[in-house]
């Protein structure tokens, strides 16, 4: 596992043995990049990020990577949120980065509370905790964390679909490769 672009492009990333964290693929993190920057190269630049069930962090790294201003990794494992820092530190990563070891809904509560927005929120709960989806994507489509022109986006196993929105969050797009997909939400337009 590597960063694919950026500061730190090539430089390797570090996962836990076994099947206890399934990190994103290099392919499909460049595939969603590409999305994300297509039209816009420095749509990354300067934006803020939530990398919820962070697992290794390698999204929000990437994002680092290609010049987000400030990522926030949320993950409950002790094991993982230990993982995430060794490898920003491998990478020297420092202010742009806040691992935060904590349950996502305690997490966004509390990002709530400090008036965190966010320009783009990557989800990635265990493939098989499919009520994650439904709840995350519902509390995130009430939640002021998304800033208006905002993107939620989900991994997720392409034999699971996580729905077509939850309150105002809407998918534009569905993106598969391999055995994993992307579902990209934003807020409907006003009116």
């Amino acid at each position: 596992m590597r960063v694919i672009a950026g500061k730190y492009r090539s430089r390797a990333l570090r996962s836990l043995p076994g099947m206890d964290l399934r990190p994103t693929a290099d392919r499909l993190r460049e595939t969603l990049f590409d999305v994300l920057c297509a039209g816009n190269p420095s749509a990354i630049e300067g934006s803020t990020w939530l990398d919820l069930f962070a697992g290794t962090g390698a999204v929000g790294i990437e994002a680092i990577s290609r010049g987000a201003g400030k990522v926030y990794f949320v993950e409950a494992s002790q094991r993982a949120t230990e993982l995430i820092a060794a490898n920003l530190a491998s990478l020297q990563i420092g202010s742009e980065a806040h691992v935060v070891k904590e349950e996502v809904s305690r997490a966004l509560r509390r990002f709530e509370a400090q008036q965190v927005v966010s320009d783009f929120i990557f989800l990635d709960p265990p493939y098989q905790m499919h009520a994650c989806y439904a709840e995350t994507l519902a509390r995130l489509a009430e939640s002021p964390l998304l800033a208006p022109a905002g993107l939620v986006i989900a991994e997720h196993v392409k034999k699971f679909d996580p729905g077509e929105g939850a309150g105002e969050l809407r998918r534009f797009r569905k993106l598969q490769q391999g055995d994993a997909a992307l579902s990209f939400y934003r807020r409907k337009p006003a009116g």
